[in-house]
């Protein structure tokens, strides 16, 4: 018996191994062959992203309805991917328009298997949202008023999301099959060699000897991981199982400890050179060089996180938080060993994309082949191909599952923009934002940023931020903001409901981490968050901050106003010991410095 389940778990392994070497594969390929019909690479994406969710992401407490629903599901997705893939010129010419029981079945089937893959990977709101937008789009005309529109066909309205380009298979899903998947490629292979190490022993070497170290080493390492992850949670859970810890064992409050993994971990989704799946969807929208989105974010990112580093400080004045201790902190000569295993992917990256100006993905591309290349040697520089092919193996299945969790995100947020295109509710919504806000810029701000945190209470940042960015992008830019004005402003407040209560999902992570009162977690994470909420209005009444790449001057004069204000700002919030009266003067001064535009 043993050896009988031995030799099924070598067999499952062998086909998990096999999938990933054929998903990643796909996705590089992809770099190199040229152009491949739309509705044939974004199809095989799903085809591809089907296994991991409902065959590979099986809970083995699950219930047997949903097992067997999954697998039902997975061989309809399957079958509906691969008709699409072989008949692609032949429904290229009915113009999203279904013909036949056969294709209504292959509809169904994809719509079922998308909405089921997004629950199963981020639960149920982003599923919910798409499936009331799909009764919206069906059944809307019998809404009276305004927000009803005109009966669409059935054949037209299941077509156009299916076997056209204007829902699940429209340009949301090709960023995640052309871009997303090929830089969660090289994040992996980054991470599962030593670069995560690298990050976390540089972070100490330059943090770990000031006051508050361990915290501010946190804010570096969650600094460099977070801007390859692109999640927040993953960032957590991941620098926050060292840093955690060693801020506890050093004294810190385990509420303060958990708070600054939290907010830093959901500053690395902001931070460039990658800034998670959100830039590169941003530049696919807004049709700009990805490059402009890295100048754009810099700046303000680099803000979120001095104001971080600000409120830590005065944080280790209050609570006499000192150094780490020098056994913890690594040796200079690791730290050279190791520096490399970062620093030769990214250099090659950034030379590629902005030196050379190549696309992001060939670019990635090249980084991956020297990321996989350093898998050879461990961090003494020796040689082993039994590492080698160990780590290679788990970075391809790393790698595929998080394709497959962006995938889902990405290709279900595609029907709730399919059905907003197709109703045109997007513009009426739109029109009632502008009624509302009454031709005042901060009450349309004031609103899209509540309607971000709402819909971001159980959505991915990424899907947040498509959707709210389709429906308020349109109003931000009537009150004048340029158009990546709006779309940063959107994607900033897409990130609030991972620090702000009630759903706060790091904040969770990080006290269950540190054994903390997560509503203590929550408080100070909002203190030291304070620049999540201030940096994004701070770029519409400064919009010199975001434009580096074109007013160098003003946008850095910009940017050290905003950095003393948030400094004031970040002083009276975290220093309780002063007297409310001046704590109150530094708000308002630091409000004052913040929002004074340079003319």
């Amino acid at each position: 018996m043993i050896q009988n389940n031995s030799r099924l778990l070598s067999i499952k392994f062998l086909a998990v191994t096999f999938l990933a070497f054929i998903t990643v594969g796909f996705h590089i390929y992809l770099i190199f062959t040229g152009l491949m019909p739309n509705l044939v690479s974004r199809p095989l994406h799903l085809a591809l992203v089907l296994p991991w969710i409902f065959l590979l992401s099986q809970d083995e407490e699950s219930s047997r309805l949903s097992k067997y629903g999954g697998y039902i599901l997975l061989v309809c997705g399957l079958f509906s991917s691969l008709y699409i893939v072989f008949n692609y010129s032949v429904l290229e010419d009915q113009y999203g328009s279904l013909e036949g029981y056969l294709q209504y079945f292959v509809a169904l089937s994809l719509i079922l298997s998308v909405l089921e893959m997004a629950r199963r990977a981020i639960k149920l709101a982003l599923p919910l949202t798409a499936t009331i937008a799909l009764a919206y789009g069906l059944w809307g005309h019998y809404i009276p008023g305004n927000f009803g529109h005109q009966e669409i066909p059935m054949d037209s309205f299941f077509g156009t999301l299916v076997i056209a380009e204007g829902g699940i298979f429209g340009a949301l899903t090709g960023v995640s099959v052309n871009v997303v998947a090929v830089f969660v490629i090289l994040g992996a292979f980054v991470g599962i060699g030593e670069g995560g190490n690298a990050f976390m022993s540089l972070s100490t070497k330059i943090a770990g000897r000031l006051r508050g170290g361990a915290a501010k080493v946190s804010v570096l390492a969650s600094a460099f991981f977070g801007s390859i992850s692109g999640s927040a949670s993953a960032n957590v859970a991941s620098t926050g199982a060292f840093t955690i810890p060693t801020m506890k064992r050093l004294k810190y409050p385990a509420s303060l400890a958990g708070a600054t993994e939290a907010v830093a971990s959901t500053g690395g989704q902001i931070m460039p050179p990658l800034m998670g799946a959100g830039a590169f969807i941003m530049a696919e929208l807004l049709g700009v060089p990805y490059a402009k989105i890295m100048a754009t974010a810099i700046f303000p990112a680099i803000l979120f996180f001095v104001t971080v580093w600000i409120g830590i400080d005065v944080f280790a004045k209050k609570y006499n938080l000192l150094a780490m201790d020098k056994e913890d902190i690594p040796k200079l000569n690791l730290v050279l060993k190791l520096a490399p295993f970062f620093l030769i992917p990214f250099g090659i990256l950034l030379y590629a994309l902005i030196i050379v100006g190549k696309t992001p993905q060939y670019s990635a591309a090249l980084a991956i082949f020297a990321s996989i290349i350093l898998l050879l040697v461990n961090r003494d520089w020796k040689i082993s191909f039994k590492e080698f092919i160990e780590k290679f193996v788990d970075g391809c299945i790393t790698a595929s599952r998080q394709i497959a969790s962006i995938a889902s995100v990405i290709i279900c947020a595609g029907i709730v923009i399919g059905v907003l295109n197709i109703t045109g509710i997007g513009v009426k919504i739109t029109s009632a934002i502008l009624y509302l806000s009454n031709g005042q810029l901060f009450v349309a701000l004031l609103l899209t940023a509540v309607a971000c945190l709402i819909l971001g209470m159980e959505v991915p940042t990424t899907a947040a931020y498509i959707i709210c960015v389709s429906i308020a992008g349109p109003t931000l830019q009537e009150y004048g903001l340029s158009a990546i004005q709006a779309h940063l402003f959107v994607f900033w407040f897409a990130l609030l409901s991972t620090i702000t209560p009630p759903v706060c999902g790091t904040v969770f992570i990080a006290s269950g981490i540190a054994q903390a009162n997560w509503i203590e977690v929550a408080g100070k994470s909002m203190k030291l968050g304070i620049g999540l909420y201030i940096v994004p209005l701070a770029f519409v009444v400064n919009p010199f901050l975001i434009e580096p790449d074109t007013n160098f001057l003003y946008a850095f004069l910009s940017f050290i106003k905003i950095a003393v204000g948030l400094g004031l700002l970040s002083n009276a919030l975290v220093n309780d010991k002063q007297k409310a009266v001046l704590r109150v003067g530094l708000v308002l001064l630091g409000l004052i410095t913040i929002f004074f535009p340079f003319q």
